[in-house]
């Protein structure tokens, strides 16, 4: 796999699991507190979009992923 898609994979784990420990509606819901890191995930990647840098991608890089089309 190369680093973009490791990146959206990740992104989107992370995103389903902050919405599964953020939302009452949940049987994991942990606290609404959680929905931050939601949107802290969203803002990068929005931001990455723009500017074309991604740190979750510079650090896979470093780990020897390889950087794809």
């Amino acid at each position: 796999m190369t680093s973009w898609q490791l990146v959206r994979i990740i992104a989107g784990s992370l995103i389903l699991l902050s919405l599964a420990l953020g939302v009452q509606a949940s049987p994991l819901f942990v606290s609404e507190n959680w929905l931050w890191f939601t949107t802290f995930i969203g803002v990068n990647l929005l931001q990455s979009g723009f500017t074309r840098w991604c740190l979750m991608e510079k650090i896979l890089r470093k780990l020897g992923v390889s950087a794809g089309c």
